[in-house]
């Protein structure tokens, strides 16, 4: 149900490849902590590639909730192989030069005909 749910609330390339894992809310701000699923890349299948972590959490902003701000950490997973080399899954969300979800980001330009700068709407 839970998965159903968030279908409607994040972004697309999200939702088959990340798991929400921490929802909180700080001072008007919606939090939403989202982790690599452990879903092997089909491009590293035949590597017999192992869990290793995650990198550091990318931040993004996104659709308002609510009246609340909505920002996503994202965390994505680190791979290695049997001889300890390390593998990972690239992935764009952010809207090129910010740090918006493309969608947001698209929606923004598109009402205001050019981004905001980050202490605007978002």
């Amino acid at each position: 149900m839970v998965k159903e749910l968030l279908r409607y609330v994040l972004p697309m390339e999200l939702i088959d490849f990340f798991d929400l894992f921490k929802l909180q809310e700080q001072e008007g701000v919606l939090h939403l902590h989202l982790d690599e699923c452990t879903i092997v890349p089909d491009e590293y299948k035949e590597l017999g590639l192992l869990p290793n972590g995650f990198y550091e959490a990318s931040t993004l902003k996104d659709f308002p909730l609510r009246d609340k701000k909505v920002v996503l950490h994202i965390r994505r997973r680190r791979w290695k192989d049997a001889l300890g080399k390390s593998y990972s899954r690239q992935w764009d969300f952010a809207a090129e030069g910010t740090r918006y979800s493309k969608e947001f980001a698209s929606f923004l330009k598109e009402s205001f005909g050019y981004l905001p700068d980050s202490n605007s709407i978002s």
